[in-house]
């Protein structure tokens, strides 16, 4: 019952982390107005969804970790192994491209170039979301 629990809240937790992304893409288009207010109402909803996203990774971690423990698998998977790494790398673009690129808004930057940015951050980090998450699915054996 432990291990169904555990996986339910691990598998919630990676649908909180992609799927925000995925509604934000329109939503870069809209950050173009000349309308402060309502730049500033699209940038909040974005920095809200980045901040839902963190905190569901944390929450994904923590699942994750526990479900290795409880169960026959091991940290030296092949498929844990490549996820754990693919991970940080994640961690780190997340740190380092969302929150200075909002910041730039609003700023005299840009904002057609600062757009294309975003999207291009989006997609990267959508990218790397889903190949943890077809690892995490398949399991696939990467090396021996």
């Amino acid at each position: 019952m432990l291990h169904k629990l555990l996986l339910y809240v691990h598998i919630l937790s990676v649908i909180m982390s992609i799927g925000p992304f995925f509604i934000l893409l329109p939503m870069i288009k809209k950050l173009r107005t000349n309308k402060a207010d309502v730049q500033q109402a699209h940038l909040q909803t974005f920095k809200s969804a980045v901040r839902l996203a963190k905190h569901a990774g944390h929450v994904l971690v923590v699942s994750g970790v526990l479900l290795v423990i409880f169960s026959s698998w091991k940290f030296s998977s092949p498929w844990i192994s490549a996820t754990l790494i693919i991970l940080v790398c994640s961690l780190f673009f997340l740190a380092r491209a969302f929150s200075p690129l909002l910041r730039k808004y609003g700023q005299g930057e840009d904002e057609e170039l600062l757009g294309r940015k975003l999207r291009r951050a989006t997609w990267i980090y959508i990218v790397l979301l889903l190949i943890m998450l077809w690892l995490m699915v398949s399991k696939p054996l990467l090396w021996a």
